[in-house]
């Protein structure tokens, strides 16, 4: 059930006309950062150097926790008041101005108020990230703030942030972080060969991880997800913007676009997938960005939809307590969204999104007529061969999925080791569903069984993607590994191929060098159990058993959940084809009656699928064919004529 927004923000009212999808304006996103800067400042330390929020520490501990609460927070007062042009009525900026002089008046001290050093990342690293939000915060407000301290604090100031450029990062997003450092300490003419090596460094690495169509991976490996937007894109891209420059990362960021414009569903939902899911609205930020510098494929109607979409969607649905703070996790608090280094002030991060503000009051960001996003309308299939995604959109009930053909969160040296990460190792993900935890069985999964233990998706490689009009494929492949004992069999391996078409999913797997028996499991997508989603999977090929199994601990999105699973048994070389619907339309439209006509209606959705010379041939009941070869893998679809 959602809630309107809590009294906290104090939101002005809705503009129907000029929004007419959302209702919200310029004044509704500088409201709730102003709420959000009220609530959390009320725990800061006497002084400001800190805001220690309460609830579960990070990994990290709580001195790093309070610097996280005035860092993240920094970002949302220096994106609300450079957007006003210095207009700060609350006065955040001096706050910020005070907390910064005590902060690093004795970095490393015990006290109240002082800051901990940045070090590498395996030792104290965490103030490194926070460091860049500082940095950017500094050089976003430079009139407003920098200018205005006393000459002694900007060099204390400058002597904390270089802790940055001579500690190592983690090696990912993390080397954006000193860059960050670097560029606004040489915006203020503090620059020299140290800042210049910073930069240049983290741009050499961001070359090696660039993967085509706008897509970034995080670090070495195959790592999709999230950060592209709040992180490999917003760094670069908004220091263009600061510096008044114009470079391929801004063409980058409008590429990525095209296709990241669809991965919101009708209802604003980002997709779930992913590490720091916990940051929510900050999925909105890459939008925001691409309107503020015209790097965007969207018209400004429809960028600010996503936007305001994306951040009214997590404020109905009680992302924002009573009390004012973002809570850890999803729609509320949600544990198994978290990482261990999740604190009470990770949820800022969330502050990004407000780099829409930069856009002044007259940039037709704001002035223009809400448009609709890219998921409202036809039903839409969009192959992306650089991250091996495929995305699928459906109009009727607004549902994006992602269909993970290409992303896990391996490094190349890394072992691959069971049991799955849900955020990464599931086959699709979606805006209305979240993946069940470790403790329940897996949605979205084909596993082996071999004596009794489940094989698992760690390392996925990609064998390819594309997509013609109104279908898309995507196929990997993996090697199954298992907890315990012997965790990896002799040739043993996986191939999986998806194909789209409407709001139906055609799975198809290949099995090679099964030993004799071992058992074969899939599973569909996880719902609740009374509605209103529907998740259906019906065996094709292969399958001999048909069941639904119990989530007890739920998802993001429901306490507890239900999945379809068929079960059989693979030899040497095998195949197995299901058809899987996550559908929506249904049960808003006629509840159960018309949740169980869905299941009839994917029962008849193809009316055969037989062996041809170790390929599968689908034929659906209108008459279309689709053809799935494995060695090589290849996808032929024709629609019936």
């Amino acid at each position: 059930m959602n809630a309107p927004a809590p009294a906290a923000l104090a939101l002005p009212a809705e503009d129907r006309e000029r929004s007419p999808r959302t209702g919200y304006t310029r004044a509704h996103w500088e409201a709730v950062a102003d709420g959000l800067l009220a609530a959390a400042w009320r725990h800061a330390s006497p002084h400001g150097a800190r805001l220690d929020l309460p609830g579960r520490p990070s990994r990290s501990g709580t001195r790093s926790d309070g610097l996280e609460g005035y860092a993240r927070t920094l970002l949302a007062a220096a994106f609300r008041v450079a957007g006003a042009d210095g207009a700060d009525p609350h006065g955040w900026l001096e706050r910020y101005a005070d907390g910064l002089a005590a902060g690093t008046r004795g970095p490393g001290g015990a006290d109240h108020e002082s800051w901990p050093l940045i070090l590498d990342y395996d030792v104290q690293g965490q103030p490194m990230v926070e460091a860049a939000s500082v940095a950017l915060g500094l050089r976003l407000a430079r009139p407003w703030l920098w200018d205005r301290l006393d000459g002694a604090v900007q060099d204390r100031a400058e002597a904390w942030l270089r802790g940055a450029l001579r500690s190592l990062p983690a090696p990912c997003n993390w080397y954006l972080f000193p860059y960050s450092v670097a560029g606004f300490l040489e915006s203020v003419g503090r620059g020299d060969a140290e800042t210049a090596r910073a930069r240049e460094r983290a741009l050499e690495l961001l070359e090696e991880w660039y993967r085509g169509q706008g897509w970034y991976t995080d670090g070495d490996g195959r790592a999709f997800d999230h950060y592209n937007g709040w992180a490999m894109h917003l760094y670069p891209v908004l220091d263009d913007h600061m510096a008044g420059a114009s470079t391929r990362y801004g063409d980058r960021l409008r590429e990525h676009l095209e296709g990241y414009g669809l991965l919101f569903g009708a209802d604003g939902a980002p997709l779930h997938m992913g590490r720091s899911l916990t940051y929510r609205f900050a999925a909105a930020g890459a939008v925001a960005l691409g309107a503020v510098t015209g790097h965007t494929p969207l018209p400004p109607g429809a960028s600010r939809r996503l936007m305001s979409g994306c951040l009214r969607y997590f404020l109905d649905r009680g992302a924002v307590g009573g009390d004012g703070l973002l809570s850890l996790g999803w729609h509320g608090p949600h544990a198994a969204t978290l990482q261990p280094y999740s604190g009470p002030a990770s949820p800022y991060w969330a502050s990004k999104a407000f780099v829409g503000l930069l856009a002044p009051a007259d940039h037709p960001l704001w002035t223009e007529t809400e448009q609709a996003a890219p998921s409202e309308g036809a039903d839409r299939a969009l192959a992306l061969p650089a991250p091996g995604l495929l995305v699928q959109a459906t109009g009727a009930d607004g549902i994006v999925r992602v269909h993970n053909h290409g992303s896990s969160h391996l490094r190349p040296f890394e072992e691959e080791k069971a049991p799955e990460d849900p955020h990464y190792d599931r086959l699709a993900y979606s805006t209305r569903t979240g993946p069940t935890s470790g403790a329940d069985p897996a949605d979205n999964r084909f596993t082996l069984v071999w004596r009794g233990r489940p094989g698992a998706r760690r390392r996925v490689r990609p064998l390819g993607a594309g997509h013609g009009e109104g279908w898309g494929w995507a196929a990997s492949w993996h090697r199954p590994v298992f907890e315990g004992g012997v965790p990896a069999l002799p040739a043993l391996r996986v191939e999986s191929a998806t194909v789209v078409r409407g709001r139906y999913e055609l799975r198809v797997h290949r099995v090679v060098g099964a030993p004799e028996g071992t058992g074969a499991e899939a599973t569909g997508w996880a719902v609740g159990p009374d509605g209103p989603m529907e998740s259906v999977l019906v065996p094709l090929y292969g399958w001999t058993g048909r069941d639904r199994v119990a989530a007890p601990s739920g998802t993001a999105f429901t306490p507890s959940a239900r999945l379809p699973r068929l079960t059989g048994t693979a030899s040497g070389t095998s195949l197995f084809a299901a058809l899987a619907l996550l559908d929506g339309a249904a049960a808003q439209d006629g509840g159960r009656e018309a949740g169980a006509a869905q299941d009839e209606a994917a029962e008849a959705a193809i009316a055969s699928v037989t062996g041809d010379g170790g390929a599968l041939v689908a034929e659906w009941a209108d008459g279309a064919r689709t053809r799935i070869a494995f060695a090589p893998v290849r996808i032929d679809h024709k629609e019936a004529r």
